[in-house]
């Protein structure tokens, strides 16, 4: 059986949470909703490789994983993902001020390329936070004026959402292989 290859790329800011949604998936499907101590996987260990069964063959998902808008540059992604910490406001309007523009206009050439907001530590939304808080809506609200095609969010840390947004990436990311792509016809589908 043929293996397919599929580029998906996590930019945000440092910090917001990507690598420990690497970690937690990267402990298999089994432990997506688990809250036990994950092990963060290491910068040059990328691509972070996984292999992925579904009913139209084996696939083998590359995640990059960069708060570094040097290191990417050159990558030919399937999908991006914009990922932002609901706890951290400033990481949300970079989302619209840098991080959009940045993939824009690096991936100009491509108009098919699907693109999907992910918020990273839900459960560390709070009530408390001087910042405010960041609820979905707003998110949602901004991932739509971006014209993006998904919006998600959860927690790697308690687990909550990771089995909603991880098979959310495995489908967004399959479409990828098909000749429409996975880009929508516009609007933002939340997950």
């Amino acid at each position: 059986m043929e293996e397919n290859t599929i580029t998906i790329l996590l930019l945000g800011d440092e910090r917001c949470g990507k690598s420990s949604l690497l970690s937690r998936i990267s402990q298999g499907r089994h432990n997506l909703q688990s809250n036990t101590p994950i092990t963060l996987l290491k910068d040059m260990d990328q691509p972070f490789i996984f292999a992925i069964r579904a009913r139209k063959g084996q696939y083998r998902f590359e995640f990059f994983d960069t708060g570094s808008p040097e290191s990417w540059r050159l990558l030919r992604p399937d999908l991006v993902i914009l990922c932002y910490d609901i706890s951290q406001r400033l990481s949300l309007v970079n989302l619209q001020r840098v991080w959009i523009k940045e993939v824009r206009t690096t991936f100009a050439s491509n108009h098919v390329l699907p693109l999907a907001v992910l918020g990273l530590k839900r459960d560390l939304r709070s009530a408390d936070d001087p910042n405010g808080i960041i609820y979905p809506q707003e998110a949602l609200r901004m991932a739509q004026e971006m014209r993006v095609d998904k919006y998600m969010e959860c927690s790697a840390a308690t687990g909550e959402l990771m089995v909603e947004v991880f098979d959310d990436i495995c489908a967004t990311a399959l479409k990828t292989t098909t000749p429409e792509g996975a880009q929508s016809e516009g609007g933002c589908a939340v997950m």
